[in-house]
């Protein structure tokens, strides 16, 4: 079996990580249930006539795949898979309410074009040019796993050299109101970064765009080795252990060999009990580490933990800002991320140092 390497990221989240020179260097807190991501300076990767008709989820994904694919030192790739949870939701949010304000009359449809899931991709590959494979997955809060898998299997099945892969999801006004309503969000929070201690339902719900290119080409600056990809729709807290254990098994890791665990704690006292379950049992010796006090909750969140595992495996540091026990921890090789959204869709991601 071939070995599959990440050669590039690229992130824009509710942390100033679209500059890869950095690392967590400069951390902001938040005082709001609902953050929205930093942006860079978009005139510096997209024109600005073409900017200003794109919704920001489209900005993001652009900005964050070219910023992977200038890293890894390409200018087209042969495949490009992107996951998301909501699609472009505020072009979908204007057409609905055009919809709904002219009658269904007089209707422009920009919107609607821009509105489907797959615009994404589609903005990205017709920036680059690539007339390749092109693939969206909507799959809720598995949908960037989802996207990995395929990712993982056109790299064994030598269908791609250079595969482009990513998360993306944006915050529309109406869908947020509507996660509010329905409790999925906390009512309060005094600062995001203690998100762990508010003992509350919901959680801080926010938005972002991670990109990753993948290659069987090992180069000098490779960040880690993506060894596999499990996905589980529906797992009882009982039957975590075993599943993990069986991952690690098949993957030929003991758990003893695990020097990092990233989990996707996120401050929901409802939920949050399927991390302590593992936390406190299967991984209470080992380092572990979390990330969604930083970029908040969104059906492709994990693409950040993904981001965060890679950044610790090529620079060796896990920033004290991550850090969710006191286990000592330098230089980690074996990183293995799991995450959950409410109970559902559980996912386990193994990386390794190259």
């Amino acid at each position: 079996m071939n070995k599959t390497y990440i050669n590039g990221i690229g992130s824009i989240s509710a942390q100033k990580t679209f500059d890869n020179n950095g690392f967590l260097d400069e951390v902001v807190g938040y005082d709001e249930t609902v953050i929205p991501a930093i942006d860079p300076i978009y005139k510096d990767y997209i024109p600005p006539a073409a900017a200003r008709r794109m919704a920001k989820g489209i900005k993001m994904g652009v900005v964050a795949s070219k910023i992977a694919l200038n890293e890894a030192g390409l200018e087209n790739v042969d495949a490009i898979i992107t996951g998301t949870g909501m699609g472009c939701v505020i072009d979908s949010e204007k057409f609905v309410s055009a919809i709904i304000d002219n009658n269904e009359a007089y209707l422009t449809p920009t919107s609607f074009i821009q509105s489907t899931h797959n615009t994404v991709g589609g903005q990205v590959a017709l920036g680059m040019g690539c007339k390749g494979y092109n693939f969206t997955y909507v799959h809720s809060s598995n949908s960037f796993e989802s996207a990995l898998l395929d990712s993982l299997m056109q790299l064994e099945g030598k269908e791609a050299q250079y595969v482009l892969v990513g998360g993306v999801d944006e915050l529309g006004e109406h869908t947020t109101k509507v996660h509010k309503l329905v409790h999925h969000i906390k009512e309060q929070v005094e600062d995001s970064l203690k998100v762990l201690g508010c003992n509350t339902k919901g959680a801080i719900f926010s938005e972002g765009a991670n990109f990753f290119v993948l290659s069987n080409e090992k180069r000098a600056n490779t960040y880690a080795e993506l060894c596999d990809v499990g996905i589980y729709n529906t797992l009882s807290k009982a039957e975590l252990t075993d599943t993990v254990t069986t991952f690690l098994r098949e993957n030929g890791v003991a758990l003893e060999e695990l020097d990092l665990v990233v989990i996707g704690n996120n401050g929901d006292e409802e939920f949050d009990g399927f991390y302590n379950t593992l936390g406190e049992g299967l991984f209470k010796d080992i380092p572990q580490a979390y990330y969604k006090h930083l970029c908040g909750e969104f059906n492709t969140a994990s693409a950040f933990g993904v981001w965060l595992a890679s950044k610790i495996l090529r620079t060796g540091q896990v920033p004290e800002i991550v850090k969710l026990n006191d286990k000592s921890i330098s230089k980690p090789k074996n990183v293995l991320l799991y995450n959950q959204y409410r109970g559902e869709n559980h996912s386990l991601v193994l990386l390794k140092k190259c």
